[in-house]
């Protein structure tokens, strides 16, 4: 079932929607979204899902610095909702602006895309994701929109993500670092990521998949510093069913 949730957007003059907030949206052909609120020392992630009715692919432009081309994500076609997000990662030391645009020679006119910003910070406006504290060792569900927050205690803790869905995404935010966990990936499964920029694997993001003969499970160890951490589903609804999360105090 989808998980239902209103979302906001605040459209101004020439379809521009105000996205300062990095709040879901639901983006239109000949809408762009910008937001100005990006800071230095953080990295974010832009979550784009295919909200299109019919199952065709969306090139979606990420225009992130007046001094270098923007950046094509193609967001995968799609019916009922059902599809995999694609996530571009930002550094707010890189810019403090980013916008987002369907491709104009998409065509259709009935292109919709679901998107928001994700960090340890973003979105501020939280209408249209179910956001609440990580809880400590107990057993979360982790469904689409789903949102988890914690500043863990200076102690170490395991973070084990379960799921029986063929890969199952999601990713873990703090400050300028970003980890991608796939559980039971398929083939080829880091193309639904993109750095922009500067941004790269192992400087960045890293990419994490289970251990050999573990296929349904992460288990990934991590200290509290102070500092708040996210946690954020990047999948469709039906691949989230029965998929768990769970932070454990060692």
């Amino acid at each position: 079932m989808e998980v239902q949730v209103k979302h906001q957007s605040v459209i101004g003059t020439n379809n521009e929607i105000n996205w300062d907030g990095g709040q879901r949206i639901t983006l239109r052909d000949q809408q762009t979204a910008v937001c100005e609120g990006l800071k230095a020392g953080q990295l974010y992630g832009i979550f784009f899902y295919n909200a299109s009715q019919s199952d065709h692919d969306i090139d979606v432009i990420v225009n992130w610095s007046n001094g270098s081309l923007p950046v094509t994500i193609k967001v995968p076609g799609t019916t009922g909702n059902n599809g995999l997000a694609s996530v571009a990662l930002v550094s707010g030391s890189e810019t403090n602006t980013v916008s987002v645009s369907i491709k104009t020679d998409e065509g259709s006119g009935s292109n919709a895309v679901d998107t928001w910003i994700g960090s340890v910070g973003m979105p501020i406006n939280t209408a249209g994701l179910i956001n609440q504290e990580m809880p400590i060792n107990e057993n979360m569900p982790f469904d689409k929109f789903r949102r988890y927050y914690r500043v863990p205690s200076s102690q170490w803790y395991n973070l084990t993500i379960n799921s029986n869905r063929t890969q199952f995404m999601s990713i873990q935010f703090i400050e300028n670092q970003a980890t991608v966990f796939i559980v039971n990936p398929g083939p080829n499964a880091e193309a639904f990521v993109t750095g922009i920029g500067s941004v790269t694997e192992n400087k960045d993001f890293t990419i994490v998949k289970p251990k050999s003969g573990q296929p349904q499970t992460i288990t990934n160890p991590l200290f509290g510093n102070g500092g708040q951490f996210v946690w954020m589903n990047i999948d469709s609804q039906q691949n989230s069913d029965d998929s768990n999360i769970i932070l454990q105090q060692l």
